[in-house]
């Protein structure tokens, strides 16, 4: 008797520390995702029009102006030009990723521009299927089509001919390379991927997904179309190839340089931050670079002192602004090159770049552009992006007109690139006939 009503007892207490148990249970509510402009962007045919095509001349201008001093260091570029305050003749020559002919005239593109012209054709060819598989089969049908032909008989009855053949093809083999093997298998994929361009985070994507953010109606899908098309990146190159497709896509609603600079904040589909260790380095690298620029506006110089006793700087001929303005950029150029990376077409380096011109210009398209260009490294890439988000921010009336006006020719009627056309063309597969007839 004694031992039943023992375990009664125990029963009891049981149930009674189990419904306490329960009494005492808090679930703390966990906070939801931020919506950072999750709605779709609408704008009217003459809106897209003006945007698309600001920011494909943006781009086109960032990456004129960077054409003639393309990985040059800034030193070299201050004894030549002094300040590059607009476009220079493209004085190189001719490479598959640059120019396609020595010496052109100022307002002439290198392969940044010819991206843009490249994924125009392959919007019209695929969308709304644009994926992996087929932005890989694109790039494979293209190489076919250049390569077949150099055993025509014009190619071969002329060296000229078949060198300017060559130069095409030698443009996107590397990029071939990479997608036949992504169509053949993963292990193949894998290996090629890791020799494209000597195998390291290249800028590949930044020269392309650029465009995505003119395309999709919201950052976060911008980023993850962008981040499906980045093939020839690994690590947080793709991130950032991402970052670059929001960001142009959140240049399109709003002309406030905070909330663009701010989607490498909130924007961050594929859980970067949540890396172990490091977390995310694309992140990390603009914040600091942001502060940066923020140091550098404590920094005062008095026009009335000698620059020499005040501080050690010689001001480029050309440049147009005061001692302090020279003293800030000047400032910040000292930072960047402290943290310059060994391999030149680091993607992190692109984007650190990139981060402090578009920080430094606060929203004023020359003012970005300049101190991209002017920093050197691989500036007609940084300026290229940089560009096309300003571009897309302030629409193609907006930008400098001496600029767009000789940029819009040079590519025209020398290089065979349109770039009215082009925007003409995105935005009509954008919206069909019928919308616009309503």
């Amino acid at each position: 008797m004694k031992y039943t009503l023992f375990i009664i007892v125990l029963v009891l207490s049981a149930i009674l520390l189990s419904c306490k148990d329960q009494k005492t249970q808090i679930d703390i509510p966990e906070p939801k995702k931020s919506a950072y402009a999750q709605d779709s962007l609408v704008l009217n045919k003459e809106e897209l029009y003006d945007k698309i095509l600001g920011a494909l001349v943006g781009s086109a201008i960032g990456d004129a102006m960077g054409a003639s001093t393309e990985m040059w260091h800034r030193s070299d570029i201050q004894n030549k030009y002094g300040y590059i305050t607009g476009l220079t003749p493209a004085e190189r020559i001719q490479s598959p990723e640059g120019t396609w002919e020595h010496n052109l005239n100022a307002g002439a593109t290198t392969d940044d521009t010819r991206w843009k012209y490249f994924m125009v054709s392959y919007f019209e060819t695929y969308s709304p299927g644009l994926n992996a598989k087929n932005f890989t089969k694109f790039i494979i049908d293209y190489y076919k089509s250049i390569a077949s032909k150099l055993g025509d008989k014009e190619i071969l009855a002329s060296p000229d001919a078949l060198d300017a053949r060559l130069e095409k093809v030698d443009w996107i083999k590397e990029w071939a390379r990479v997608a036949l093997a992504y169509q053949e298998s993963t292990e193949a994929y894998l290996e090629a991927q890791n020799r494209f361009y000597g195998g390291e985070m290249s800028c590949a994507g930044m020269l392309y997904t650029p465009m995505f953010g003119l395309l999709e109606p919201n950052p976060e899908i911008a980023y993850l179309t962008a981040y499906q098309h980045s093939l020839f990146d690994i690590g947080y190159a793709k991130d950032i190839s991402g970052l670059v497709a929001a960001m142009t896509q959140m240049a399109m609603r709003t002309t406030n340089m905070d909330s663009i600079l701010n989607t490498a904040v909130f924007i961050d589909p594929m859980r970067y931050q949540d890396s172990r260790l490091v977390g995310r380095l694309s992140y990390n690298t603009a914040d600091a670079t942001r502060k940066y620029v923020y140091l550098s506006r404590e920094i005062k110089v008095s026009d009335s002192i000698l620059s020499k006793d005040t501080i050690e700087m010689k001001i480029p001929d050309h440049y147009n602004g005061t001692k302090t303005d020279w003293a800030q950029q000047d400032f910040v150029y000292k930072l960047l090159e402290e943290d310059e990376k060994a391999i030149a077409f680091h993607a992190g380096e692109i984007w650190q770049i990139l981060i402090a011109g578009l920080a430094f210009g606060d929203g004023d398209f020359e003012k970005s552009i300049q101190f991209i260009v002017n920093y050197g490294r691989d500036n007609d890439t940084v300026a290229a992006v940089a560009g096309m988000i300003l571009g897309a921010k302030d629409g193609f009336n907006k930008l400098p007109p001496e600029l767009r006006t000789v940029v819009l020719e040079v590519n025209k009627e020398q290089l065979g690139i349109d770039l009215e056309a082009l925007a003409s063309r995105m935005v009509e597969s954008m919206i069909p006939e019928t919308e616009t007839s309503n």
